[in-house]
């Protein structure tokens, strides 16, 4: 606990002097006010966040927390349990959705086991993952809580971990994520920290029919029902209704702010975890990018509350891993070259436009 504490009081927001100088500076590039919208808000933020108007973002990592869910017993994924091992052993050969993108945009990906439910000693000893399990698996939500509340201290404090040992090489860092299920307890830890119904928050997940979709609302109303998370805690909710990858995730993006580094975040997964972040530390959405918009129902509601507008819509992602975070990647580096290389009316002697 005592990490957690000391992560969140290093919290600040953004710079406001250095956002000044960056709004500054933008206001007199060589464009029409403005010209390239959001773009030139991620440059402020960028410059807020890093207190540079030359924001480091070269050096980069998605951080995918795996974990397995005890509520995959009552059905409410097509893809049995064992496929979070298979897939992890797939990020491990590069064969994965995360790492085609991962490659593009020069970024590394670090695979994390927070709670499978196998034995992944070998990938461990020999490097090729990070052991940070809490337990394999969590605890079945739709008959009791997910974990205690030290385990969800645990989880939280192993994604600081992992951050604090990668902050001296890393300047971007995105989220990401593997657990079969854990759609469900994403929209129980939305649906409990918001109060917006269930049946407007619940996706399909990986394909499921209507019956099966049915089944999969009324399994999360159940957890809700039995366990009453309390909203204003968030450790209670990650406690009760969440996951271990949520809980690292919920790290990531604690740890990069309290490094003053941007995190990008992936999408439905990733914003739960996010959500539990911000219960904890509300400074910390002036650290976070979204990357997009899932195509899963509740994942609006989400931003929403965090405060964020997504980078990427219409793409229709709904794959995880930090697929989307790896695709917003070449924008975050696009502001920084606009806020970097574009010459200002003065510097090109470009008359501006008239007062």
């Amino acid at each position: 606990m005592e990490l957690l504490q000391t992560t969140l009081a290093g919290i600040v927001g953004q710079d406001q002097k250095w956002r000044g100088m960056a709004k500054e500076r933008l206001d007199q590039l060589t464009m029409p006010y403005w010209a390239l919208g959001r773009l030139m808000d991620l440059g402020l933020d960028l410059a807020g966040m890093t207190r540079s108007l030359h924001p480091p973002v070269s050096r980069r990592a998605i951080i995918t927390m795996a974990g397995d869910h005890g509520v995959t017993d009552e059905g409410v994924s097509k893809f049995p349990r064992e496929v979070t091992q298979q897939m992890v052993y797939n990020f491990v050969a590069g064969g994965a959705g995360i790492n085609a993108l991962a490659r593009q945009v020069n970024a590394k990906v670090v695979v994390v086991d927070m709670g499978v439910a196998a034995d992944l000693s070998g990938l461990i000893a020999s490097g090729k993952i990070i052991d940070k399990k809490v337990a394999p698996g969590t605890l079945n939500i739709a008959r009791g809580p997910a974990m205690s509340r030290e385990q969800a201290v645990q989880a939280i404090e192993a994604g600081i971990l992992v951050v604090n040992q990668m902050g001296n090489h890393t300047d971007l860092f995105g989220t990401g994520d593997m657990g079969i299920g854990n759609t469900t307890p994403s929209t129980a830890i939305v649906a409990a920290l918001t109060g917006v119904p269930v049946t407007e928050l619940t996706g399909r997940g990986t394909g499921l029919d209507d019956e099966q979709f049915a089944h999969k609302i009324k399994v999360i109303e159940r957890a809700l029902a039995i366990n009453n998370p309390d909203p204003t805690d968030g450790l209670d909710v990650l406690a009760k209704v969440g996951g271990f990858e949520i809980g690292g995730i919920a790290g990531v993006i604690l740890g990069a702010a309290a490094q003053r580094k941007p995190v990008i975040i992936d999408g439905f997964i990733s914003t739960a975890g996010a959500l539990i972040a911000l219960a904890l530390k509300p400074e910390v959405r002036q650290y976070i990018i979204a990357a997009h918009l899932s195509v899963e129902p509740g994942h609006q509601v989400m931003l929403e509350r965090l405060g964020c507008r997504p980078l990427l819509t219409g793409l229709n992602l709904r794959l995880g891993e930090g697929t989307g975070a790896a695709l917003a990647m070449n924008l975050v580096e696009a502001a920084v070259h606009i806020l970097t290389e574009v010459a200002t009316f003065a510097e090109a002697q470009v008359a501006g436009a008239d007062k």
